[in-house]
Parts: structure tokens; sequence; C-alpha cells
């Protein structure tokens, strides 16, 4: 794991190589930038790859012609960028007719396979593949519907792996002395 050099007390070591860039990163390489430090060295200060934060600064450059005197990256107006664009990249919440429906059949016991594969059959036109479902499954909006515990095996979310998990208190239990027994409708034996 990588120590994060300007941030080592704040957040700590980085588990994730893939981790999207924060809000307090994109405003660490606005500084940079402007203090005119290369490339590769605001890499290496925020622990980043190189491409990273070459990729980050083109994607998100403003440049505007009826204000040309301000040009440039600013790390505030980077994240708002980002942020929404992945917000218009997910199939599931710009369609929520589709969103509908899939949570609709998951609720009902179907996994995500199943749902993937019946729009195909169906000859839907709008689909969306299985990684689109659990992705919905284990996002913020997802989880706020707790839709992962109407997966068959449901396995817990990373952030919800060593909690404790809610059961029915025992008061809430029905003693065995007080249980129905079946009733039997035939005749035993023969």
């Amino acid at each position: 794991m990588r120590q994060i050099p300007y941030l080592a007390g704040k957040q700590g070591e980085r588990t994730n190589a893939h981790e999207e860039l924060d809000l307090r990163e994109r405003r660490r390489i606005e500084d940079l930038l402007n203090a005119k430090l290369p490339v590769s060295r605001i890499a290496a200060e925020i622990g980043r790859h190189r491409s990273t934060v070459y990729r980050e600064i083109r994607r998100n450059w403003f440049s505007y012609e009826c204000l040309p005197g301000y040009d440039g990256y600013y790390g505030g107006a980077a994240h708002q960028k980002a942020t929404s664009r992945r917000a218009r990249q997910r199939k599931l919440i710009r369609h929520p007719e589709l969103r509908n429906q899939v949570v609709e059949r998951i609720r009902n016991g179907w996994t995500p396979e199943q749902i993937a594969n019946r729009l195909i059959h169906e000859g839907a036109t709008l689909r969306v593949c299985q990684e689109t479902i659990y992705r919905y499954i284990y996002s913020k909006e997802g989880m706020a519907q707790e839709l992962w515990w109407y997966l068959p095996e449901h396995p817990r979310p990373a952030g919800l792996q060593n909690s404790t998990v809610m059961s029915i208190s025992c008061s809430a239990r029905i003693p065995p002395g007080q249980r129905r027994t079946p009733q039997r409708t035939r005749p035993l034996g023969g």
C-alpha cells in the first residue's frame, strides 16, 4: 500500500490503486499546476500515476472563448464535472422505468443474470447487463433500498462485513410449546 504524502495524517494509506480522484486531490492538482510544477512531480506529490493526472487535466480543463483569461484547471469545477459525468453514464439512473423493472425483479428473487437474459429474450429496447445491475445494487441508491439482501447468497457489502447481522429477537420467536402442529388430513399407514 502506498502512503499519500500530503494526506498522510488525514486519510492514511490508499488500498485501491483504481480509486477515483477525490475533491482534495483535485484541489491539490490545481494548486500545484498554479505553482508551475510539472505533471510528473504533481503525480508524485499526490501518489498517483502521471497518466492519471494527465487524463484528469485533459478531461476537466476549463476553456471558454468568451473568457480567455480564465482558461485552466479548477479542482472544484473538475470534481463537479466528473461527478455529473459518472451520473450520466449510469443507465439505471437515467432510465427510471428500466430501474423500476429491474428492482421489482430483484425483489421477486431474480438474479441479475436472469434479469439481463430475460430482457434480451423479451426483445426489450432498453437492456442492461448483469454487471450494471450488480453495480447498481452496490451503489449508494441500491444500498439505500437494501437490494443486496434479495440476492440468492446475498454477499454482504464491504462496509457491512464485520458488523453484526440483525436477527429476530428471542422475545419475538414463538416458543416450541405454543407452535401450531400441522393437521393430518389422511390416515396413516395401511
